[in-house]
């Protein structure tokens, strides 16, 4: 039944790589089975037999598809189906996207659809590393045009070894999480997060995952030599070279007078009569598809700049080749957010505002790892506004969850532990204006927010980008790198490797390509250009506003107290149908979150009272010390003394003879029900009954002298002889 079913074997990072196709999804132009230990994805790619009408663009979709089964868990959603596709699953999707595309003909429009669905998952095996492998086979064996095949790894940094796709156990003690795609001879996708990791030995890891790509790459170029089908014929989308030669000649001039300045409105108003006569003069021409004419219009603006770049070592903006657009740095911008920073860079501007939270507040997620929850949230926005458009806003797309993502990276390993700052934190960064490096000025302006709200951060992290042009024999031939690259030079240019990280080292890498791939000196000049960059950024623009996080939080953010205690109390802080703890909460006006291992975090707006919650909970958790000072609350009144509650559950004596630091007639003389008090341990007896003293207390807190008759007791009145008189009559002194 299945006569074309193949298996192919292999080893990566010593474990087994299995690619099967002709059994599964045979209506597809291609499939792929791909197998990784105990992962599984299938990989399917399929093409449109014509070319989409309309578009100037290759119409590729990538899926990567996340089953809830694979894990054997049931969708977190009410319905119990995978909805959307999560954050990861996009974020995954991208990183295949990223360097299989500009593998395809430039001029194809036919449309391009590739889904990696994951339908078994071993912790161990990526499945976005076995989902990369198989999308790369199925497009290399199918017969759609491509300059593939491609592979992927993970890199790892174990206790200061590269590793090549660490295992779960391995992750855990890692401080590099790259991920490195390659052909047969370049780095074609860099996507990294790391523990300021230096360039050397970033630049090590990078090499060693290419080296491992290459192993892979001979391996799925072996099938395709076995059972590759035969490319397809399309209908190319290039412009005739005769009318291209002609409309460029009649508007280059005005062309390259229109984009000689560093003002994106001046250079757009300039451009538009420019188009205008351009469609006047040649609209008959391409009566049946005048957007032709807007491409050749693209392609023209492109010589133009890579020309000025290359040969001219001229920029648009007439900046040098290495210098950074104007910068600017400012926090406090918003009074009652936490902490918020804006930074300014050229006519690129990105407002970023930061939110502290109690830790029960952090995102609940809903994948196939093991990462249950989120403390630190980043979120990117980029309104059609910041780049003078008029679209409406229908909430973040694939870029601007990217790009969130990549700020978050970049901070991350700077965040202070849950233990030293207990608090979930969420970043908003809001581009104002676009220009080209939005997402490094959102990584800027966060650290500003970050500090400003009082996060005590490890290092403050800056972001930058570094460029790239090549000639006519590509990464081999002559090239050119430039730093901080705006819109233009990212529009038209080959590169945008954006590198984030403090004076230390690497925190975060994305590289976007055009080409096909980069030689391993265009990844040691970018890494090099952009570190001398970073430090500049961050000493020169962002130290002098803000050095270092502020030592005290907004008085808008809530306060934050946390402790540990022994996981078998936890019943006892909580108590029976949870009385205990919401007399807390209600007692101190705080909210009180536990976890299993006994991490007890105390959250609200008054630090008192939140000192107040936490030292009811260690009382209740802990054994009272003698010696130790409470805050009480009275709870009954005898002759003797009074009943003094300390934590709920634990309640103590205050004998007469302790009230106060001067003699006591009568206890409702010091203290009523419901008063609250500083008492002293003095005693615990056999029984575990607490004696105290609110007199011990108010000499050691306030300093109280106690007065020579405290101690001496009074003693109750004698009844007087009845001397027969009326019943119930006395007299009175």
């Amino acid at each position: 039944m299945f006569e074309n079913y193949k298996i192919y074997e292999t080893e990566l990072a010593g474990r087994k790589l299995t690619l099967e196709t002709g059994k599964m999804a045979q209506l597809a132009n291609a499939a792929i089975m791909a197998r990784y230990g105990e992962t599984a994805v299938l990989c399917t790619v399929t093409a449109s037999s014509k070319p989409r009408e309309g578009v100037d663009f290759f119409p590729l979709s990538v899926d990567y598809e996340e089953k809830m089964y694979s894990v054997g868990r049931l969708p977190g959603s009410f319905t119990r189906r995978e909805g959307r596709a999560s954050d990861k699953a996009i974020l995954a999707s991208r990183c295949i996207d990223r360097p299989i595309r500009p593998l395809f003909p430039k001029d194809m429009r036919n449309d391009c659809s590739v889904v990696a669905t994951v339908m078994s998952v071993d912790p161990d095996c990526d499945p976005q590393i076995a989902a990369a492998i198989g999308v790369s086979c199925a497009i290399a064996i199918s017969d759609i045009p491509w300059a593939g095949p491609i592979s992927s790894v993970n890199v790892g940094l174990v206790d200061g070894e590269i590793v090549i796709n660490p295992t779960l156990e391995q992750r855990k003690h890692n401080d590099l999480n790259l991920t490195v795609s390659s052909t047969a001879d370049l780095v074609a996708m860099i996507e990294a997060g790391a523990n300021e990791v230096d360039d050397e030995t970033m630049f090590e890891a990078i090499m060693a995952g290419h080296k491992e790509n290459q192993k892979i790459v001979a391996f799925i170029n072996s099938i395709v030599d076995e059972i590759g089908k035969e490319k397809f014929p399309f209908e190319s989308n290039d412009p005739d070279p005769a009318i291209m030669d002609e409309i460029e000649a009649f508007c280059v001039e005005d062309v390259k007078k229109a984009l000689d300045t560093d003002d994106k409105r001046i250079r757009d108003a300039a451009l538009l009569p420019i188009y205008n006569a351009v469609h006047e003069k040649y609209d008959e021409q391409f009566a049946e598809n005048p957007a032709k004419i807007d491409e050749i219009m693209y392609l023209v603006q492109k010589h133009v700049v890579r020309k000025w770049l290359k040969d001219e070592k001229k920029r648009v903006d007439g900046r040098g080749i290495d210098e950074i657009r104007p910068l600017a740095a400012e926090v406090d911008l918003l009074p009652r957010v936490h902490g918020s920073g804006m930074f300014t860079r050229g006519q690129t501007q990105v407002l970023s505002s930061a939110t502290l939270a109690s830790v029960s507040e952090a995102q609940k997620l809903d994948g196939l790892d093991e990462q249950i929850e989120k403390r630190y949230i980043h979120h990117y926005n980029f309104p059609s506004f910041s780049v003078g458009e008029t679209k409406p806003s229908r909430g973040p797309g694939r870029r601007e969850i990217g790009h969130g993502a990549l700020a978050e990276r970049a901070l991350v390993p700077v965040l202070p532990s849950v233990e030293e700052f207990p608090y979930a934190i969420r970043v908003v960064s809001e581009v104002l204006s676009s220009n080209g490096s939005t997402s490094q000025a959102s990584i800027c302006g966060s650290t500003l927010a970050l500090m400003a709200a009082g996060v005590p951060i490890k290092a403050p992290v800056a972001g930058i980008s570094c460029g790239l042009i090549t000639g006519d024999q590509g990464v081999y031939g002559d090239f050119m790198t430039m730093v901080d690259i705006q819109g233009l030079e990212d529009f038209y240019g080959d590169m945008d490797f954006k590198v984030a990280g403090t004076k230390d080292g690497i925190t975060a890498i994305q590289m976007d390509l055009k080409v096909h791939g980069l030689t391993p000196e265009i990844i040691k000049e970018a890494l090099a250009k952009t570190h001398k960059a970073r430090n500049y950024i961050l000493d020169e623009v962002m130290a002098p506003v803000i050095a270092k996080p502020r030592e005290e939080l907004s008085k808008y953010a809530p306060k934050m107290l946390s402790t540990v205690i022994d996981p078998t109390k936890i019943g006892d802080v909580i108590g029976k149908q949870g009385k205990v703890i919401q007399s807390i909460q209600e007692q101190c006006d705080v909210v009180i979150n536990i976890e299993d291992d006994g991490h007890v975090y105390i959250a609200g707006v008054d630090l008192s009272k939140c000192e107040q919650a936490l030292s009811i909970v260690e009382t209740i958790a802990n054994d009272p010390e003698i010696g130790a000072i409470y805050k009480g609350k009275v709870t009954r009144l005898m002759a003797f003394g009074a009943f003094v509650e300390i934590a709920p559950g634990k309640e103590g004596l205050v004998h007469i003879s302790k009230l106060d630091v001067k003699r006591v007639e009568k206890v409702e003389d010091v203290v009523s029900v419901g008063d609250e008090v500083l008492v002293k341990v003095t005693e615990i007896d056999d029984q575990g009954r607490l004696n105290l003293s609110r007199r011990d207390a108010l000499v050691e807190i306030e300093g109280a002298v106690v007065e020579p008759d405290a101690d001496e007791v009074p003693q109750p009145r004698k009844p007087r002889p009845n001397n027969g008189g009326r019943r119930g009559f006395r007299h009175h002194d």
